[in-house]
């Protein structure tokens, strides 16, 4: 079974977010990166359904030269195979990730792709399912529990409370949530092997999407300021002419 894992470079939470100074963009240049817990969930995910039934899982990441270390992370978890689709480094929109993605999985017979539910930078629930619908597969969001046989699948999730299970054909796309497994810990030999690992370069040009964006400003709220009327006993005059300010004291 041929499985592609997408993944993507997003930086650690965990610190106090900034803004780039003209507002619509994170300011990266202090932050870490990692990839999302789902993610690291869909990489586990794929390597156990290919420790039982057989087959290879690659990783596929879009964006700058940099995003090869988390690549070699995902090859370190046990994937097989590393595919950048290399961008100068702007941010692509849902639709042109969509694109860049189809036109890998079309060049190889993938049997299914799989999918963190959503990015953990901008929360964005788009991909998967525009993917899905440029390949013109069934897709299948938000799972908690994928069961693979030659027939096809089926993907579990629960909403408000009550278990769904949807049966798929393959070729398919799945979202999987945190919490579908538990992602293994990689061995120093695996580590080596990932960083020897040769990553396959694809360049990419962004395409327009027809999407803008549009800045929402928080509305400054009213400030609250305490003021120190004294340390122990030397602050009892003051409190008391403040409480008779008030007219508190009869």
């Amino acid at each position: 079974m041929e499985i592609l894992v997408c993944i993507k470079r997003v930086p650690t939470v965990g610190g106090k977010i900034a803004v780039t100074p003209d507002g619509p963009d994170v300011d990266t240049r202090m932050s870490g990166f990692s990839i999302s817990p789902h993610e690291e969930c869909a990489v586990e995910e794929a390597v156990q359904i290919t420790e039982r039934a057989g087959g290879s899982v690659t990783v596929l990441t879009l964006g700058p030269e940099a995003a090869i270390e988390q690549l070699r992370g995902a090859l370190a978890l046990g994937a097989g195979r590393a595919v950048l689709l290399e961008t100068d480094g702007r941010e692509f929109g849902p639709i042109a990730t969509a694109a860049a993605i189809a036109a890998e999985v079309r060049s190889h017979g993938y049997d299914l792709v799989l999918l963190g539910n959503e990015a953990a930078d901008t929360g964005d629930y788009q991909v998967g399912v525009r993917l899905a619908h440029e390949l013109g597969w069934p897709v299948a969001t938000g799972i908690k529990s994928l069961s693979v046989s030659s027939d096809g699948l089926v993907a579990r999730r629960e909403y408000r409370g009550v278990e769904e299970a949807y049966s798929l054909p393959r070729p398919a796309v799945v979202t999987v949530k945190e919490g579908i497994n538990l992602p293994r810990y990689p061995s120093l030999p695996c580590r080596r092997r990932a960083k020897r690992a040769v990553i396959e370069r694809v360049p990419v040009q962004l395409t327009p999407e027809g999407l803008r964006k549009e800045v929402l400003r928080v509305p400054e709220s009213a400030k609250h300021q305490a003021t120190v009327l004294g340390n122990d006993a030397d602050a009892v005059p003051e409190l008391v002419r403040v409480l008779d300010e008030m007219g508190l004291l009869s």
